[in-house]
């Protein structure tokens, strides 16, 4: 029970802090509560989070199939160790590159709401492997295993920490400073030094496995 407590706060803070940035995803939600109504907005966020975690669950079904084989276990820390070093110097290169020019958002329907928030979260092509480095990361640390409880909790985490990151979007937008750089800046400072903690533990662990 207690290693699915700790599997819920990782999972949960680590899509919070994906979450967090200035995007699409969540300016679409800001702008639909804005223009449509709060209730509208959360019908949005709903959409884009029942994606996040079918995704997650895509994910965890990758990260399952290759670790049937312990022969590729290795690889499969390898692989997160790519996939952290990448959105690393990701986020990075976002916080340099960062202008605070307002983002464009396409017209949304409210009787679409759901969907367009499944399509916005489905053209997001890093979430999968995001999520499987995750999964890899968290199998190593022993946080997670591959039953029933352990997925349904990894899922929940994932689509729990979007869905809260939304919320706030979608209810305080005018109070949050999303016009204000170094809040932009930090945001993706902040998620490039976690993907490099990332990195640094799973270096460690696959030092370990191999001279263990």
């Amino acid at each position: 029970m207690t290693h699915l407590i700790i599997l819920f706060f990782v999972t949960y803070s680590a899509a919070f802090m994906a979450t967090v940035p200035p995007g699409l995803l969540n300016m679409n939600a800001a702008k639909t509560s804005v223009e449509k109504g709060k209730m509208n907005g959360v019908i949005f966020s709903l959409g884009v989070s029942t994606m996040i975690m079918m995704q997650a669950y895509v994910a965890v079904l990758i990260s399952k199939f290759l670790y049937k084989n312990p022969e590729v276990i290795d690889l499969l820390m390898k692989i997160a160790l790519g996939i952290f070093a990448f959105f690393a110097i990701y986020f990075f290169v976002l916080a340099k590159r960062f202008k605070p020019n307002k983002i464009r958002i396409g017209k949304m329907s409210k009787k679409n709401s759901f969907f367009k928030g499944m399509l916005l979260a489905a053209l997001n092509l890093l979430t999968i492997p995001y999520y499987s480095g995750l999964n890899v990361m968290w199998n190593a640390s022993g946080w997670i295993k591959f039953q029933l409880w352990d997925i349904a909790t990894f899922i929940l985490a994932a689509g729990m920490g979007t869905f809260t990151v939304l919320y706030l979007y979608t209810f305080y937008f005018n109070k949050l400073d999303l016009k204000n750089k170094t809040f932009s800046k930090n945001s993706n400072y902040m998620l490039s030094v976690l993907m490099i903690i990332l990195l640094v533990i799973t270096l460690v662990r696959l030092f370990y496995r191999n001279h263990g």
